[in-house]
């Protein structure tokens, strides 16, 4: 058997045995599954397989972008089925949970390893069907989540099978359409079907991982499916093979052009500013944290957009950063969750002392996704912001306007600080509710910790030692000629850093030493509150919507006018009420309409 078929074929038949297994059984099936595909990737990846041991049908493809983004796929899935063995642990329907788990790992190393374009789009539609069986998991309430992400990543579907039928008609006739090789294919983005062909393939790419106007799905998905399920999907798997795909065709498929380039650009710039303005006035964590899922997307796409090396390294490492730091999050909140029992803003507070490994990973992981050195989060946005500045030195309109491109990137990232001040204080900082006073909250089992510990672990590690670590091995093999336009030292600021939170320790221990620290009543402009007031945290950023533009686009959001999932709804209802009209019943309305049906075919016959 072709060896790099195992870390697909090994997932999809444990999966199996898990629908067939008893409980206990099952969870030992499942953990031994996630991690022998692990183990798997990791031999694939640093073990460097022998070239006479690949495959040579060119159906599948093991190069340095798939081998490291197939490594993801192998730790992400192995972190999650080990945290799920305790979140998940009462719930419903575990049998379908961990088979549908197991075969979005092998179906996602598919996609990855698929040198073949119709191969390619057979794991790919799996991933579709496997993501609405997974948020069906989360019961009646997440169904019409499911459905709304089957239908936009579905319909995004047929599209990427249409620019395949299009690559194919470029390719010409005397080649079998099943035939097609993604390591043989290189268009120029000149004409029309070409330009419609790379369109095609990246709106199936921005569907996947959550750019907008194709993102709608996710804060949807994020609010209602198990945080598991959303921290496997959409936070990890789903943004690594959307951008992916966005890489693989912007890099190899298509020869790309500044026209092509501009549109990436705009797509990551407003997908960054418009998803981090909707993050900042949720009330709901798993809905905030949805959000930012989205927001993140932005910097990949805008990175890939400027067509430089130092940019696509910045948006690819991104990808990898944002697994990390993402991932991490949304388990911490899975955390919370699993204690408190909500996700309420407004019903948490106070949880670092009781929940002090939760507390600190999400705090990592939050200054991570804020580009705050010396996390990693920061030196893949450093990266992308050289790339933006290099790309002013070129021509066209995209170089022309890379002053915005930088504005909405850096203020993005401004403005995810400050969403992640707001989230820290209402979860962990602030007062407790008095619902959540009342419980014995404690900290989670070591199977949920541990994940986190991990992920909140690499996020210093390919911060502090980017360079050494995840630059070296992972990204710049995958683009060469990279440049750094500035100088990052790592190890000065993390040493500064070190020293600032030491000397904050010893001014901290002092005050205790001499009982100088005093409690006082919180006070909003001057005024003081009452003690039976609460300043949760919620409301910091609600006098945004009061702005008078922001107030008509936040409405307008409300109403779903910017959803395209409820657009394409109105539409179709639109269209059928028409055609309702038209079917009466009255048969003498029928023969008329036969009778002009036939006029018109025969005009065209005669013509």
């Amino acid at each position: 058997m072709n060896i790099l078929l195992y870390p697909i074929i090994l997932p999809f038949i444990i999966g199996i045995f898990c629908l067939l297994t008893p409980k206990k059984v099952r969870e030992t099936l499942v953990i031994i599954g996630s991690l022998l595909t692990f183990g798997l990737t990791v031999w694939f990846f640093f073990g460097k397989i022998a070239p006479d041991r690949l495959p040579t049908t060119g159906y599948f493809r093991f190069d340095s972008l798939s081998s490291f983004v197939l490594l993801a796929i192998g730790l992400f899935g192995f972190l999650i089925t080990l945290y799920s063995l305790k979140y998940m642990a009462g719930k419903n329907r575990l049998r379908e949970y961990y088979t549908y788990l197991l075969w979005t790992i092998g179906a996602s190393s598919g996609v990855v390893l698929a040198n073949n374009l119709i191969l390619l789009l057979v794991f790919w539609g799996f991933l579709g069907l496997t993501l609405y069986l997974l948020i069906g998991i989360g019961g009646q309430r997440a169904l019409p989540a499911a459905k709304k992400a089957f239908i936009i990543v579905g319909g995004s579907d047929a599209l990427m099978l249409l620019g395949i039928i299009l690559i194919w008609l470029k390719a010409g006739p005397e080649t079998s359409i099943f035939s097609l090789p993604m390591d043989g294919i290189s268009i120029p983005l000149v004409g029309g079907v070409a330009i419609a062909a790379y369109l095609c393939l990246a709106i199936a790419s921005f569907a996947k991982a959550g750019a907008m106007p194709f993102h709608t799905w996710i804060p949807d998905m994020a609010e209602t499916a198990p945080l598991s399920v959303t921290a496997f999907l959409p936070a990890s798997l789903d943004k690594l093979l959307g951008i992916y795909l966005l890489a693989r065709i912007s890099l190899n498929l298509f020869v790309m052009n500044q026209a092509m380039g501009l549109v990436l650009l705009i797509v990551g710039a407003v997908t960054i500013i418009a998803a981090v303005m909707m993050a900042l006035v949720q009330h709901d964590l798993k809905r905030l944290l949805g959000y930012h899922a989205v927001s993140q997307v932005g910097y990949m796409v805008l990175g890939i957009g400027t067509g430089n090396p130092i940019g696509i390294a910045g948006g690819l490492f991104h990808m990898l950063n944002n697994v990390i730091y993402k991932q991490g999050l949304f388990l911490a909140g899975g955390a919370v969750e699993k204690r408190v029992g909500t996700s309420d803003l407004d019903k948490l507070g106070g949880l670092a002392r009781v929940m002090p490994i939760t507390f600190v990973t999400f705090l990592i992981a939050a200054l991570s996704i804020s580009g705050i050195p010396p996390f990693n989060g920061f030196v893949s946005k450093w990266m992308i912001y050289q790339g933006v500045i290099e790309v002013g030195a070129g021509q066209g309109l995209g170089a022309r306007l890379w002053i915005i491109w930088l504005i909405a990137a850096m203020f993005g990232s401004a403005l995810t600080l400050a969403s992640f001040m707001k989230l820290i204080y209402a979860i962990f900082l602030g007062q407790r509710a008095k619902e959540l006073a009342r419980k014995r909250v404690k900290e989670v089992s070591w199977t949920m910790w541990l994940p986190m510990g991990i992920l909140a672990g690499l996020c210093v590690i390919f911060g502090v030692f980017a360079y050494r670590t995840a630059l070296k091995i992972f990204i710049l093999p995958v683009v060469p000629g990279v440049s750094f336009l500035g100088v990052w030292s790592p190890g000065l600021a993390t040493l500064l850093i070190i020293i600032g939170l030491a000397i904050g320790a010893i001014i901290y221990w002092l005050g205790n030493l001499r009982k100088s620290l005093r409690e006082d009543a919180s006070y909003v402009g001057g005024e003081v509150l009452p003690a039976e007031v609460r300043v949760t945290g919620v409301d910091f950023y609600n006098t945004i919507k009061d702005f008078a533009l922001f107030k008509v686009i936040y409405k307008k959001a409300e109403e779903k006018l910017f959803d395209i999932y409820d657009l394409g709804r109105n539409f179709v209802f639109i269209f059928t009420k028409g055609l309702q009209r038209i079917h009466t019943g009255v048969l003498t309305t029928y023969f008329s309409w036969i009778l002009i049906g036939l006029v018109v075919l025969l005009f065209l016959l005669m013509r």
